[in-house]
């Protein structure tokens, strides 16, 4: 078969920290698979302006603004899983992942004004994503509102619902606290297996 295309975008301004220390769990595990073939991108050193909100997007079919995202845009859509990881500040995803999502409006205009394919139709219902994120807080609601977000983001780029999967771990909060918690890395692994499986059912 060809080889399954894993895009890995570590959000978090705070490198190797808890959100990235999941993402590489969860990346070394697929990258165990031979036919995975894994890039990894760190959002803080990829340059991505925010959206400016002008909506050029809906009639050029492309952003005005040219930075790393002219790269990770191609990338992005290239991919056959996405996984995001992001912690939470102040109730929401980081401001740097917050900011790519952002920029996936150039997706929503080409989907819903331009009516043009982000994929091509093939390839719909044969893409998934994983978002993984942490937070120093231990409430129950600390991630409610990530997950719209996320939701969204996964939504334009043609990622169902369906093949949505969440590791999200609260109440970790010094940088490496993670590794501490009594589940988080097999759930990671357990995670990484069971995606790759579905994958490799879809893509064959």
């Amino acid at each position: 078969m060809k080889p399954i295309r894993v895009l890995a975008i570590a959000g978090s301004p705070r490198r190797h920290g808890n959100s990235e220390i999941l993402l590489d769990w969860v990346l070394d595990e697929m990258k165990k698979d031979p036919d995975v073939s894994a890039l990894k991108i760190v959002l803080n050193d990829a340059d991505i302006a925010p959206c400016r909100g002008c909506n050029a997007c809906e009639k050029l079919n492309a952003c005005i603004n040219h930075d790393g995202m002219d790269l990770l845009h191609d990338q992005i859509l290239e991919a056959d899983c996405i996984i995001l990881s992001a912690p939470v500040y102040c109730m929401s995803i980081c401001a740097q992942a917050k900011a790519l999502v952002d920029r996936a409006q150039v997706f929503r205009s080409r989907k819903y004004v331009l009516k043009l394919p982000v994929v091509p139709p093939e390839r719909i219902g044969k893409r998934f994503g994983i978002f993984i994120s942490t937070a120093g807080q231990d409430w129950d609601h600390v991630f409610d509102a990530s997950i719209p977000v996320i939701k969204c983001f996964f939504h334009v780029i043609e990622v169902k619902n369906r093949d949505l999967s969440y590791l999200m771990i609260r109440h970790v909060d010094e940088k490496g606290a993670v590794k501490m918690h009594p589940t988080a890395k097999e759930d990671a692994l357990s995670l990484s297996r069971s995606v790759l499986l579905t994958m490799k059912e879809r893509l064959s």
